[in-house]
Parts: C-alpha cells; sequence; structure tokens
C-alpha cells in the first residue's frame, strides 16, 4: 500500500515560568510607582513619577528585545561587553566625566541624566564568567583556568567599583562571582582559602574607611546613635513599627514627610511597612522567595553550561540585592545604599534589573521550544 504521510505539526505551550516572572516584575514594578508618588510627597512627585515612568517603559522594551536574542551571538560579544563595562567604570574616575555625589564617584553625567557603570557592569561580569567558563569545561579543575583567569575578571570588575568607592556593589558582584565560580566547578582548596583573605581585606578597607566603620558601629548599637550616624536607620525601624499588621493607609504615613531621608530610593521599604503594614512588606518578600525558587527550579534542568550561568548569575544579582536592602532597612545588617528591586527609585538600577529578567526568560524561551516532529511514513498491512 501505498504510504501515508504525516504533516509536519508544533505545538506551542505557554511557558507558564515566564509568564509568573513577568506577572512578579510588573507587580512590584506597579507597586513601586504607587509608592514613589506617596513616598516623594516632599520633593516633586510628579516629576519623580514622570521620570521613573520613561525608566520604566524603556527598561520593558530593553527586556523584551533581549528576551528574543540569540543566545549564541550574545555569547561571542561577551568580551565586548565586559570591555565596555570595564572602560565605562574607568570614566567614571576621570575628573570632569565622572559626576560625584556624597563624596561618591559613581556616575557618569549624559547631559540632564546620570548614568550609573556599576549597575551595568553586573551585566558585564554574568556574561563574561558564563562564556568564560562555558568555554573551558575541560579545564575547570586545573589552577590557571578553573581559578586564576576568572579572579582576574572579578577583581578587575570589583577593584574598579571599590575605587568609586562603592562597598556594597563590590561585595555584591564578589558574591555573586563566586557563587557563579563554585557551581562551574572551580575547586574549593582554591576557592575557600581565596574568599577568605578576601572577605578580610574588604574588613581592613571597611575599618580603615571613617564612614563605613561608623555605620557598622552605628548597626551594632542604633538607639544610642539614633540621632546620629544611625538616624536614617532608626527612623526606617519606627516606620515599621508605626505600620504594624494593617498599615496607616496609603499616603497617611508621617515619617518619608520631615524624617526619613531618601525614601523614594534605598529607604522606600519602611515606607511601605508604615502605610500598608506587615501583610504587604511579607508579601513583597514572599515574591522574591517564589522568583527564587521558581527559577532555581528551573535551572535543574539546563542542558548547557552557558546558558545556566546566564540565569543563575542574573537570578543571585537580583535577589541577593533585595535581601541586603531588606536587610539593612530592619536593622538586619550594616546600613548601605542599595535599591529595591523594580521598587525603587533609579533609572540605571531598574534597567538592569530588567535586563536580568529578559536574560532568565531568553534562557527558558529556549528550553521550552518545542521539538518539531520530522514527517514519518506509515505502512498499512
Amino acid at each position: 500500500m501505498a504510504g501515508e504521510v504525516l504533516s509536519r505539526s508544533v505545538v506551542r505551550p505557554v511557558n507558564w515560568t515566564s509568564v509568573y516572572l513577568i506577572a512578579v516584575a510588573l507587580g512590584l514594578t506597579m507597586l513601586g510607582l504607587v509608592m514613589l508618588f506617596s513616598a516623594g510627597v516632599v520633593k516633586d512627585a510628579h516629576s519623580l513619577l514622570t521620570k521613573q515612568i520613561i525608566w520604566i517603559v524603556l527598561s520593558v522594551l530593553i527586556a523584551l528585545y533581549i528576551s528574543f536574542m540569540d543566545l549564541d551571538w550574545l555569547r561571542k560579544k561577551s568580551w565586548w561587553i565586559f570591555g565596555f563595562c570595564i572602560l565605562a567604570l574607568v570614566l567614571t574616575l576621570v575628573p570632569g566625566v565622572g559626576v560625584k555625589v556624597n563624596g561618591a564617584q559613581r556616575w557618569i553625567g549624559l547631559g540632564p541624566l546620570r548614568v550609573q557603570p556599576s549597575e551595568f557592569a553586573k551585566i558585564g561580569l554574568v556574561f563574561a564568567l558564563a562564556a568564560f567558563f562555558s568555554s573551558n569545561q575541560r579545564e575547570i579543575k586545573t589552577f590557571l583556568k578553573g581559578f586564576f583567569l576568572p579572579s582576574l575578571i572579578i577583581g578587575a570588575i570589583c577593584g574598579l567599583i571599590i575605587l568609586q568607592p562603592d562597598f556594597g556593589t563590590c561585595f555584591l558582584c564578589g558574591a555573586v562571582a563566586a557563587t557563579m565560580m563554585f557551581q562551574s566547578g572551580t575547586s574549593l582548596k582554591w576557592l575557600l582559602p581565596i574568599a577568605g583573605l578576601a572577605i578580610l581585606a574588604f574588613c581592613v578597607l571597611v575599618y580603615f574607611d571613617p564612614v563605613r566603620i561608623r555605620r557598622v558601629t552605628s548597626f551594632l548599637d542604633v538607639e544610642a546613635n539614633a540621632n546620629d550616624s544611625a538616624y536614617q536607620l532608626w527612623q526606617g525601624m519606627l516606620a515599621f513599627g508605626v505600620g504594624g499588621l494593617e498599615g496607616v493607609g496609603l499616603g497617611m504615613g508621617r515619617q518619608q514627610m520631615h524624617f526619613l531621608p531618601e525614601a523614594h530610593t534605598d529607604f522606600i521599604f519602611p515606607v511601605i511597612g508604615e502605610e500598608l503594614g506587615l501583610i504587604c512588606t511579607m508579601s513583597i518578600l514572599l515574591c522574591f522567595l517564589f522568583l527564587f525558587v521558581l527559577v532555581s527550579w528551573k535551572l535543574r534542568q539546563a542542558p548547557k553550561l552557558y546558558e545556566y550561568l546566564l540565569a543563575m548569575g542574573s537570578l543571585l544579582f537580583v535577589c541577593l540585592q533585595a535581601i541586603i536592602n531588606m536587610g539593612v532597612v530592619t536593622g538586619s545588617m550594616p546600613t548601605k545604599g542599595m535599591s529595591l528591586p523594580f521598587i525603587s527609585y533609579g533609572g540605571s538600577n531598574l534597567m538592569v534589573t530588567f535586563v536580568f529578567l529578559g536574560i532568565i526568560i531568553n534562557v527558558f524561551r529556549k528550553w521550552d521550544n518545542p521539538k518539531v516532529h520530522q514527517p514519518r511514513e506509515i505502512k498499512e498491512i
């Protein structure tokens, strides 16, 4: 009998993991807009809101574009991305190019905009390490390519960031990079001693920096320094206490009115605690926990090291930064100016966060692509 050829059929199931990620990200972003309007009442709230909306639109468009880019092409351009990030960090330190605010030279002025290269350096670090380890998988256990050369990549980024100085971002980059090295297969006999020395050196730098060591001593005794170096932290803790379980009501908070500096950036979480209460703040924490567990669970099926490291590095930068911000404003960690992802005001951090989201979605979209069924012949007897 003549054979019957089945036509090719492709079924494209909904990528629910990406749908959940997008829903969480947009939900937190919308909450950030609402709280920005409330936290910015002392300043020009409408101006802050307009700028943030512009950044959100740009960030979403860039994330959408990145989620459909060819990952193999990006892998070939990884070192160009890393080199551009290094150049931007160097330019930040150049007098007349870098912009100094509150004693820290972390920005580059582009007309009315200020760009923070240390935020975009996170992207370069993730791409560089993912490309390096995926290209040297057979030599990861060696000292040269498994430890020494990756350490140079990390040292270049962290060294330039700490010169600005930005101790918090340096610590964040070092922690994420060390985790990526461990997950790639770097031997602990090299990683643990050097990690210990890096932490010791970091502590020494903090000890000899009057501003940073003052933050540490204030953190150890907040009440004794409530009117001095721990003023902002103390006011944030009061905001949580006033808010209680359900909050005082949206727009009814007082701490951001006269008492809490930078309420729309680093300390927006206490404003949420005061106005919307413990229920809302715990919901935000659960959102980041959900994001972390969801992506981590999906990473178990990673077919390639390069894609695994891209997604894992992106996830760690978002979630670890959220943990640090929440830890700082609740008095669990020494004070450090670090934004709350998706929620705090700020263009550079928001855009980088959405870039990481786009990378994760791109990786999952590639993994979930259905296999195309080849035509096959069915014979009847």
